[in-house]
């Protein structure tokens, strides 16, 4: 299977879309609601339909971005905040995206990728965050299979990863996840350093 713009556009039209639950899920909820400093530049690559991009909105962070390959999502995310310059929404690649940013958000993005883009997309990271950034977000925990997406993966493997390029502040269990996903998910903060 080939991960294309096109495989995610076609998934968005034919509603093909098992990932996304609606709303924002408790995990993130409560992440962002403990965030002060409403300023923070702010990205959410493979941003799907993004309700935490709503959320963060709707709790005064004006500075936030979503990245998504497919065009259907963006446009539906347009269509719910058309007061919003365009610049928020950027239909690319997120491998050639080239801004900086606080905080990136992780939410069913890495999984969706082709594993063997994982080292990649650390080094990306890397790229897009300004010094003493943070990804933050969630990772899914099962087995990694060639089946997917989602691909799994486990806290050992997360570890290995990342440990090079940051510091991890926390990667344990997600203790709130909504239901369908109760046990497979890790929530974790990593600091670029």
């Amino acid at each position: 299977m080939s991960l294309t713009k096109d495989y995610w556009e076609n998934r968005y039209q034919n509603q093909e879309t098992g990932w996304d639950v609606g709303r924002i899920t408790t995990p993130l909820k409560e992440y962002f609601d403990q965030l002060e400093n409403k300023s923070l530049k702010i990205l959410i690559p493979g941003a799907g339909n993004s309700y935490e991009f709503d959320y963060l909105l709707h709790q005064g962070f004006h500075n936030v971005f979503v990245l998504d390959f497919a065009e259907t999502p963006l446009q539906n995310i347009q269509e719910r905040w058309p007061q919003l310059p365009k610049e928020h929404f950027i239909h690319d690649d997120f491998f050639e995206h080239n801004e900086r940013y606080d905080l990136i958000i992780e939410q069913t993005f890495f999984c969706a990728l082709d594993p063997n883009l994982r080292k990649d997309y650390v080094k990306k990271m890397l790229d897009l965050l300004n010094l003493n950034g943070k990804i933050a977000g969630l990772f899914f925990q099962f087995p990694l299979t060639l089946e997917g997406p989602p691909f799994g993966g486990s806290k050992e493997i997360y570890e290995e990863l990342f440990q090079n390029d940051f510091t991890c502040k926390t990667l344990a269990p997600a203790r709130n996840s909504i239901k369908p996903r109760d046990g497979k998910e890790l929530f974790f903060i990593f600091i670029k350093k």
